[in-house]
């Protein structure tokens, strides 16, 4: 059976809190995902996680639980997910594939 790689970007944010601001949350949840052995890139609106699909979905259900024993009673989370079959393609594949074709 063939792991089918994958590409993850996640956004988890945490609701009821008293203030505004989640930037003690992101970097909580940021901090486990690079405890992981998988490749991942912060971005402003979350982080793309790639790996093994189960890998990467395991990683996503430790983070909500660890998200819980952290205090936060309520998390919401935008999960988009892509796979390939023809060949292996890193986030990074991905962009560098565009800005070579806005450097035409």
């Amino acid at each position: 059976m063939v792991k089918i790689a994958c590409l993850a970007d996640v956004c988890m944010v945490p609701l009821g809190t008293a203030s505004p601001s989640i930037s003690d949350f992101v970097a909580a949840i940021e901090k486990k995902i690079r405890e992981s052995h998988l490749k991942s890139t912060l971005h402003s609106a979350g982080t793309t996680i790639e790996g093994p699909w189960d890998e990467v979905t395991n990683l996503i259900g430790e983070i909500h639980e660890y998200a819980h024993e952290i205090g936060y009673v309520r998390v919401h989370t935008d999960i988009r997910i892509g796979t390939r079959s023809d060949k292996v393609q890193t986030a990074q594949d991905k962009m560098d594939v565009v800005l070579e074709k806005l450097s035409r």
